[in-house]
């Protein structure tokens, strides 16, 4: 671990100082050690404190898609959907080309079958969300060893799977949908539907795109909507786990939930409301906690994830900061040589 003096504008929160932050007094504000939490990065400002000293604690992310790419993928999906009107589809085809593209990016990725992915919580954003799930449902598409045309529809489908939300203009950030009233959460429930409908006559999309925006949110024991269906084509199948999963770290028509949280929902409801296989596949490589989260042992340890372990999503390799007792610490733990500890809760 390294320190580094970053400026206080430039921080994003989850920081760990390096160096307790002291007043003119000489009373401490912040102690060394301390993870910065937003409301601790406005009162630096107040204070007009504009440099302090952080842990680099070498952190090792793996995201499906680089950032760049990412940003380069949700402009064109923007781009393309915000032309949009009903039954005006012109400009939808294009999104065939992006779809290949993120396929073809996936692929380019060394051993992208065998990585351990950190996915992250945030914000409710439907273009991030589209690329977010086109992604994660490619990852499953490929350990499942679909066809290419397949996987390619898969895509477009992702990609125009929430193309109704763009007639409704309710709130759906962060908001359980179903403790709404009942008049709007009928309609938030129609944009599949919505999108379905702008879609069904064009030739240039095929059915099983199609059937995916439609069956996005159903569910195999008949719980879902629109149609209460529970005789669900694969890539249908495919496409509601993904959607479950980022919904939920997202908080789109929920309340948002951390990472452990959406995997434990989709461990609840394996083999009940989604396909188990495709639930064990999504699961093999989706990071429990992903790299930078800040977690507490079941010794009362406090440390911060530092890269995932191939193959075992839930036992990572940390750094402990912090000892039982509340003492710095800088002890790097492997959970996964380790049988005998484990990350009790998550803390930041």
């Amino acid at each position: 671990m390294t320190k580094k003096i970053y400026n206080v504008s430039d921080l994003t929160g989850k920081e760990r100082l390096a160096k307790s932050i002291v007043a003119e007094d000489y009373n401490i504000l912040l102690s060394s050690g301390t993870v910065l939490r937003q409301e601790y990065i406005e009162k630096l400002k107040k204070l007009n404190i504009t440099e302090v000293c952080i842990w680099e604690d070498g952190t090792e992310s793996v995201a499906i898609l680089k950032e760049e790419l990412e940003e380069t993928f949700k402009a064109e999906v923007k781009s393309v959907l915000e032309k949009h009107t009903y039954y005006h589809n012109e400009e939808l085809i294009e999104l065939n080309q992006t779809a290949d593209n993120i396929i073809t990016n996936i692929l380019n990725e060394e051993e992208v079958v065998n990585k351990v992915f950190d996915i992250r919580e945030r914000s409710s954003d439907i273009y991030d969300h589209s690329i977010s799930i086109c992604s994660l449902a490619a990852v499953v598409a490929l350990r499942m060893g679909l066809p290419q045309n397949l996987i390619h529809d898969i895509c477009v489908g992702c990609l125009l799977h929430d193309l109704g939300m763009l007639y409704l203009t309710m709130d759906y950030s962060n908001v359980d949908i179903e403790k709404l009233p009942e008049k709007e959460c009928a309609e938030y429930k129609k944009h599949t539907v919505y999108g379905y409908s702008a879609l069904q006559g064009e030739n240039w999309i095929s059915n099983v795109s199609k059937n995916m925006i439609l069956y996005h949110h159903e569910r195999i024991d008949g719980s879902g909507y629109p149609l209460k269906a529970t005789d669900i084509p694969l890539e249908c199948r495919i496409i509601q786990v993904c959607d479950a999963f980022d919904e939920m770290i997202c908080g789109i028509g929920c309340e948002k939930a951390k990472v452990y949280e959406a995997v434990e929902y989709l461990k609840a409801y394996r083999k009940v409301k989604f396909d188990a296989k495709i639930v064990d596949i999504f699961l093999e490589f989706t990071a429990v906690y992903p790299a930078g989260t800040y977690v507490k042992t079941n010794e009362g340890e406090i440390g911060v994830v530092l890269r995932q372990n191939k193959q075992f999503p839930g036992r990572p390799v940390i750094l402990i900061t912090q000892d039982k007792n509340g003492r710095p610490v800088n002890i790097t733990k492997d959970l996964l040589d380790i049988n005998n500890i484990y990350i009790k809760e998550v803390i930041g």
